[in-house]
């Protein structure tokens, strides 16, 4: 994990999200927006801090910086967005519900293309929302989530609302499954949702009252009433008679002016109370799961040290017991292996341990397989036993056993302490035992033993 202290960044994401699903969800405790307590240009600040830090982080080996370095490119394009006090409002929704059209009624401009035909829209566009005062607002216009054969497009149009700071959901009747599905989804990553219902002058009164409904019976978890706003984006033509002085009639088709005056209107009101916190909350969390990717990958790098340590330890420990002749004496090399293979591997994940620790965690882990251990230390005391009476005739017939069974040991200790110190010197909630049994129920023990007898006779040369 990045050493640094997300503390302060993570407190007031909670209380961001909190106030957010209050926003967002129509519950019947929840806090009414106007009283969501605003502090933007704090909010900006903290996560232009942390995404700074996140960045600049020099203890992220450069192996997991390159793999993550379309994250990492995400992430400046956002501490840009931030400090320029942007905001970016994506259209998504299904093919030819009218995306497009909506994000060009607002901007009062034919910016993006619209077509009758599916799929109009390959790529993301974004356009200036320039009539807002405050200047920085982009519409994002976003391809189709259900175009035949268009999965490369729908994961773009997912990708990008992912880092949007508010979603406009486009629809034009009532959800279908696709739809609800993909709501689940943006609601999970706590994405901001506004549901556009396009198209409402091709209904009745009665019909879209009704949908209206039904529309929001299906997304009262994801979005509150008042989020849900109706709009003619690019209404039908109409036929309209036109009568001259002379009484002459003359069939004219006009095509209405746009109406998305209920959507203009609650965009304003969320942008000139939440914009800067909106923009804050979806930069932090970008940066909060970038962070985890970030442990993940450091973590995965650190296993596949320790897997290599370990084996390493395990055939020493292996040797050292098979070859030893002197009664009791393997068992004390035996445990000072383990205790060194321990240590090195506290060094390997950031929190070393003494050989006192070292000892202490082997004790706990022992408790937790005594019977394992058991046989393990029976085993080495009868054939020390055999090795002397049979002054080391039978030393070839039982070392690869003995010493077989001691890297099986030494294998089950070093993924026990591997485990605790994956979890920062902590055996979790079920405790040693439960680590130590799912360690036992992961591992092959007659292919663990095979390939120890082979490691050990291949060192041995015999």
């Amino acid at each position: 994990m990045p050493p640094y202290d997300w503390k302060p960044l993570v407190n007031t994401l909670k209380s961001l999200r909190k106030n957010w699903r209050d926003w967002h969800t129509n519950e019947p405790n929840a806090t009414s927006t106007n009283t969501m307590p605003i502090d933007g240009d704090d909010h900006l600040a903290l996560a232009e801090d942390s995404l700074r830090k996140l960045l600049n982080d020099p203890t992220v080996p450069t192996e997991v910086r390159a793999s993550l370095s379309e994250d990492y490119t995400q992430v400046q394009t956002m501490l840009d967005k931030l400090e320029h006090g942007h905001v970016h409002i994506a259209a998504f929704g299904r093919v030819s519900v009218g995306k497009s059209a909506t994000l060009n009624a607002l901007l009062g401009v034919e910016q993006f293309s619209t077509s009758p035909l599916h799929g109009e829209t390959k790529n993301a566009q974004m356009g200036l929302w320039a009539e807002h005062q405050s200047g920085g607002i982009f519409l994002i216009d976003t391809p189709g989530i259900n175009e035949v054969a268009g999965e490369s497009r729908e994961e773009l149009a997912h990708a990008v609302a992912a880092r949007a700071d508010i979603i406009l959901f486009v629809i034009d009747g009532d959800l279908t499954e696709s739809e609800l599905r993909a709501m689940r989804v943006l609601a999970a990553q706590q994405r901001p949702i506004i549901v556009v219902f396009n198209k409402i002058d091709r209904y009745t009164r009665q019909d879209r009252q009704m949908l209206l409904v039904a529309i929001r019976n299906h997304t009262h978890q994801y979005v509150a009433p008042e989020n849900i706003v109706c709009v003619s984006a690019r209404p039908a033509e109409r036929l309209v008679i036109m009568v001259d002085e002379n009484g002459n009639e003359t069939e004219v088709l006009r095509q209405p002016k746009p109406d998305t005056e209920a959507l203009r209107d609650r965009l304003w009101i969320l942008l000139e109370t939440e914009g800067k916190t909106l923009a804050a909350l979806n930069a932090s969390i970008f940066a909060i799961h970038l962070s985890d990717q970030i442990a993940k990958k450091i973590l995965e790098v650190k296993q596949e040290l320790g897997e290599n340590i370990i084996r390493t330890w395990c055939i020493a420990k292996g040797i050292a017991v098979a070859v030893n002749p002197v009664p009791l004496a393997d068992l004390a090399a035996a445990l000072a292996i383990d205790v060194s293979m321990i240590v090195h591997l506290s060094n390997i994940y950031g929190l070393p341990l003494t050989k006192i620790e070292a000892g202490n965690l082997i004790k706990t882990i022992a408790k937790q397989m005594a019977v394992v251990m058991g046989a393990t230390w029976i085993i080495h005391t009868l054939s020390t036993i055999l090795k002397i009476g049979t002054i080391g005739l039978s030393t070839l017939i039982t070392s690869s056993a003995q010493g077989a069974v001691a890297y099986y040991s030494t294998y089950i200790v070093g993924q026990a302490a591997e485990q605790y110190l994956a979890r920062g010197k902590s055996w979790g909630e079920g405790g040693p035992k439960q680590v130590i049994q799912e360690i036992l129920n992961s591992i092959d023990q007659d292919s663990l033993l095979d390939r120890a007898s082979e490691d050990i006779k291949s060192r041995l040369h015999y």
